[in-house]
This record gives structure tokens, sequence and C-alpha cells, in this order.
């Protein structure tokens, strides 16, 4: 599959879309889920064109690491987390929806469950104040 320069985070990238940022550099975008399978839900994709992590170049790769290890931190301490999920899907058969590499940082409670993926809007209230907590806890 050729890369879609049309789906929605390349659209984010563009400044097409607005999104809740977390935390942005040269190579790097986080920002907040807006349809959240947990309270504080972020997202990390990397600048350059790849639909997935296999079409990634190895430096992209190497900083799209970097940055979704410094979300995870600030997210499991921002949303007093016990314990974080961090999730990267390759392929439709996967459950990639869109087709743009990215991770997922999920804080995770025992015995919470997750809300379905990619099935309710959040509140853009709830999101900033989310962000604002983990913004505040980015080192």
């Amino acid at each position: 599959m050729a890369y879609d320069r049309n789906n929605i985070f390349a659209r984010i990238l563009r400044g097409e879309i607005p999104c809740v940022r977390l935390y942005e550099d040269g190579k790097t975008l986080a920002f907040m889920d807006v349809m959240p399978q947990a309270d504080g839900h972020a997202l990390v994709i990397p600048k350059e064109e790849a639909e997935d992590f296999f079409a990634l170049s190895p430096e992209g790769a190497a900083a799209l690491i970097a940055t979704t290890q410094r979300i995870a931190r600030a997210v499991k301490k921002g949303m007093n987390a016990p314990g974080i999920m961090v999730a990267q899907l390759n392929g439709a058969a996967a459950g990639q929806s869109v087709f743009h590499v990215h991770f997922h940082i999920i804080p995770r409670s025992a015995g919470a469950d997750f809300r379905p993926h990619a099935r309710e809007m959040e509140k853009p209230e709830k999101l900033q104040a989310f962000a604002e907590r983990i913004r505040a806890a980015l080192e």
C-alpha cells in the first residue's frame, strides 16, 4: 500500500486538523487521542511519511521510540497511573486503522476495562485537562 498523504495524522502534521499537543520536536509529535480507550490516552507519531513501522527509516524509528518513552513516562506520572500500555499496530489484520505509523500510550490500572477504540469522541475540555497534567510531568 502506498502512503496516503491525506490520512488524519498527515493532516494533523500539516495543521489542517487540530489536536491537543503534548510535545513536538523536529522528528515527532505527541498528542491526545480524541477517541481514547482510557483517560490520558496519548499518541506519538513521526513526522516522516511511513504507513507502518516497517516503512520507517532507522533514524525515524529511533526518534519515534525516544519520544514514545519520554511521553510514556509523563503519562504515567501525570495521570498517576500504576501501569502504562504501549501499543503499536502494523496492518489492518493487526488492528491498525490509521496508516501512519504511531504508538498508543494508554494508562492502566488493575481491573480497569478499556473503552472501545475509535468509538466515542472525548470532550475537548477533558482532553485539555489531561494534557495539562501530562505536559506538567514532562521532564
